[in-house]
């Protein structure tokens, strides 16, 4: 057992030492539905701003109430860590002068930054009619914007084709965004390989990584049957029969986590935007273990 100890200690030690103080991190979170989870929301903003991150990104709802909620928390956050706060912003189901409205409140209470996205729609039988590059033109209309979107390494689940995909993000760059960050995903190569085809194609702006550390495997097989994330069957095997032993699940999560940010490291990635679900513990213990300091 000490032996093993030893080696984690090992380890730990190296990741720290190559990577300590030479990433950027950002955390996404969202608008809590009630008391309790807003309490949970606050908890974990305290908690991981001590890491003084990028920013903080806040998404946007599916109903027009939780869309609300994202400008209050978004505002909310500004004032508290005096951070940059990042809103998403979506544009189906939603008229254009509305979302010229929202964008110039945005801008007139110092809000810079947006995440731009189609969005999915309330009712599934609606065709969308408007997409994320036309959210990106109107806002680049309004004013100066910067804007991040979204990227797919395993192809957006609605996408005709891999390339059609690669082509709809670069139609997004074209319209005046200024980088992208990748949905959730566990095949590193897949990411470096989308990563060069983005660059083969002339798609040359940063392409964030987006990390999910796992802390319900259960929740996890959810989120792929969404998102057309492909799990892989070292991961089926690792959590296999730990459904219900969260602590085993959380430090095998944030050990598949640290492990991802490291070889990504190696093959030139500084920047990672880590989904956090609201919770803390694991993303703190992770950034953490990367060597990324606590500052009070």
């Amino acid at each position: 057992m000490n032996f093993y100890k030893k080696k984690l200690k090992e380890t730990l030690y190296q990741y720290i030492t190559d990577i300590n103080s030479k990433i950027n991190i950002s955390f996404e979170l969202f608008p809590p539905k009630n008391i309790l989870l807003e309490d949970n929301l606050w908890s974990t903003v305290n908690k991981l701003s001590t890491l003084k991150p990028n920013f903080f990104s806040v998404t946007y709802g599916a109903n027009s109430g939780e869309r609300y909620r994202t400008y209050d928390i978004v505002n909310a956050i500004k004032e508290h860590t005096g951070m940059i706060v990042v809103p998403h912003l979506t544009c189906v189901d939603t008229k254009k002068e509305e979302l010229i409205k929202i964008a110039k409140t945005y801008w007139d209470n110092n809000i810079r930054h947006i995440i731009a996205l189609r969005g999915d729609s309330v009712n599934k039988l609606n065709k969308s009619t408007i997409y994320a590059i036309d959210l990106i033109k109107i806002l680049k209309n309004v004013a100066n914007f910067d804007i991040s979107v979204a990227a797919y390494p395993e192809v957006h689940p609605e996408a005709e084709s891999s390339q059609f995909d690669l082509i709809n993000l670069k139609r997004k760059i074209e319209a005046g965004a200024n980088r992208a960050i990748t949905q959730f995903f566990f095949d590193v190569e897949c990411y470096l390989r989308f990563r060069d085809r983005c660059y083969q194609n002339g798609i040359n702006v940063q392409i964030i990584p987006g990390i999910l550390p796992i802390i319900s495997f259960p929740q996890l097989k959810n989120f792929s049957n969404m998102t057309n994330v492909h799990i892989p069957s070292w991961i089926y095997n690792i959590f296999s029969g730990l459904e219900n032993d969260l602590n085993t699940t959380k430090m095998l999560g944030a050990s598949i986590a640290i492990n991802m940010v490291h070889q990504l490291y190696k093959e030139g990635v500084k920047d990672f935007h880590f989904y956090t679900l609201n919770k803390s513990d694991v993303v703190y213990a992770i950034c953490c273990s990367l060597g990324r300091k606590s500052v009070s």
